[in-house]
């Protein structure tokens, strides 16, 4: 079985898919993103699976001296599948991504026929890998407040370790949505966060005392270090991204992987019960455990069902029930797919008034974890920078 490092210099070994499997998937990624709106995460992985076949095709008829055809995707049988996901088993994909593998060609092919481009679907009698049922890996409160503490906040990568941990764990973020977040979407005067979540779906999530005290301080002095006061490097989508590296560019999710598991390791954790998504599963776990209700915490995870998300698993004590749908201000309508903890008013920020009137009760209830905190008042703010006024101190719920 081969490491993940290995298994990928095996993929860029393998000679590249031919023109017309190119166009297949830019075909299907372009019909799949238009009627799903899928995420450009997700459009990745699909063009990654789908070359992943063709290119293996390509390299085992190489292999075996017979002809490599041009259109492996349009022409594949369920032999040549069932085979593919076979190597992969071999070189140690996990049944998971041969699971989401399997389902990008169950979609590739039903596009296919649909279209009538094909009379059949060669992953109709394909059985999906048997997935392990793993609960999730929450830490404790304990865990997660030696975790914050382990950057080195005296240097301007450890300041920014530092505010990238506290506001994906304060406001429950996945890790794409952490490292592509742009600037422009952090309103610390209204102490809110605008998260693009998967569909290209956006919402709003309050910010704890914690996470805003932080990111204030790496937008103070650490971003200005890291960039030299030169201009960022955009990311793909066009956006500046709030946090940069030496290189004055967006963090990769891979980057951000490696830095949790260091920090982890200062703190006396075990890196292996520690991911990016292990913060947000801890995140839902401890608002669960301190009374938050379901809805609430469904629109601030991005989800479309109350019970979704994996970590509200059998066995913990039921949490209380859904407070009652809120209704809009007066003559304010909330933007499609904003959640309901503030709506949108002018340039698409929620106004004060707006925010303080719906967030959910049990926030301003419970106070003990960080992911709970939030502004029992706000800092006087310079008119002229929106900064918070030299010597004011931070307002609201202590430790």
């Amino acid at each position: 079985m081969s490491s993940p490092a290995e298994r990928r210099q095996l993929v860029n070994a393998l000679p590249d898919c031919g023109p017309a499997d190119a166009r297949s998937i830019d075909a299907f990624l372009d019909a799949i993103w238009a009627e799903g709106g899928l995420a450009r995460a997700t459009l990745e992985s699909y063009r990654r699976d789908l070359q992943g076949l063709a290119r293996w095709a390509v390299w085992r008829a190489g292999a075996s001296g017979s002809a490599a055809t041009d259109n492996v995707l349009a022409t594949a049988d369920r032999t040549l599948i069932f085979d593919y996901l076979a190597w992969r088993a071999r070189q140690g994909y996990s049944s998971r991504s041969n699971a989401r593998l399997l389902s990008c060609l169950r979609a590739f092919h039903a596009q296919l026929v649909r279209r009538g481009q094909r009379s059949d679907d060669p992953t109709a009698l394909l059985d999906p890998p048997k997935l392990p049922r793993s609960l999730p890996k929450a830490l404790s409160e304990s865990q997660i407040d030696a975790l914050l503490a382990a950057p080195d906040i005296d240097t301007p990568v450890g300041l920014r370790d530092r505010a990238m941990l506290e506001l994906m764990y304060a406001c429950g973020l996945r890790v794409s949505e952490l490292v592509d977040l742009p600037a422009n979407a952090v309103n610390l005067r209204q102490g809110v966060v605008r998260v693009t979540g998967k569909g290209s779906k956006d919402r709003l999530v309050p910010l704890g005392e914690e996470s805003q005290h932080w990111l204030q301080c790496y937008l103070d002095s650490a971003r200005p270090q890291l960039s030299a006061n030169k201009a960022v490097t955009a990311m793909a989508n066009g956006e500046v991204p709030l946090f940069i590296d030496a290189r004055r560019q967006a963090l990769s999710r891979q980057v951000f992987w490696g830095l949790v598991k260091r920090h982890a390791v200062v703190a006396g954790i075990d890196p292996a019960k520690v991911s990016p998504h292990g913060l947000r599963h801890s995140f839902a776990t401890h608002l669960l455990n301190h009374g938050a209700d379901l809805r609430s915490l469904q629109l601030m995870l991005g989800h479309s069902s109350a019970v979704d998300h994996p970590d509200l698993h059998p066995g913990r004590p039921p949490a209380p029930a859904a407070p009652p749908r809120q209704t809009p201000p007066e003559g304010v309508k909330p933007k499609r797919g904003m959640p309901r903890l503030g709506f949108t008013a002018g340039h698409g920020w929620p106004d004060r008034e707006s925010i303080e009137r719906h967030v959910p009760p049990w926030m301003a209830a419970i106070a003990p974890t960080r992911a709970c905190r939030v502004w029992a008042s706000r800092p006087a703010m310079d008119g002229r920078t929106g900064n918070p006024s030299s010597g004011m101190s931070r307002h609201g719920w202590q430790p």
